[in-house]
């Protein structure tokens, strides 16, 4: 595809070369006041379509970027609506206290022979 794409542009420079080589002519310009100004056509051609071509991707610059921040503003809010729909996690049950240790009993020892 990066084939192509170099391919489109190589052609088309090619176009442009043969017809500015082509076209090189002076053509005459009427300007306010009575002033007129000589400029190749090439060049006018090259300016006339940078005139259409700058406010349009201005435009296109600007929407994509409003685009783009309302897109991260639904984000964020769905974001925070999700976190504030989703229910807290259950407390832990309490660990009961350890019982008290039992006091110690003194061992009966008896002697060989006795009863208890």
């Amino acid at each position: 595809m990066q084939f192509l794409k170099i391919l489109f542009w190589c052609l088309l420079a090619f176009i442009a070369a043969i017809f500015t080589i082509g076209n090189w002519s002076s053509v005459t310009i009427h300007l306010w006041g009575g002033m007129d100004a000589l400029i190749n056509l090439p060049l006018l051609l090259f300016v006339t379509f940078l005139a259409g071509l700058v406010p349009t991707i201005a435009w296109h610059s600007t929407l994509r970027w409003r685009l783009r921040s309302r897109l991260a503003t639904a984000e964020r809010t769905l974001a925070d609506m999700r976190a504030a729909m989703t229910p807290a996690p259950a407390p832990a049950p309490p660990v009961p206290a350890d019982p008290p240790a039992p006091a110690a009993v003194p061992l009966l020892t008896t002697e060989p022979g006795t009863l208890l």
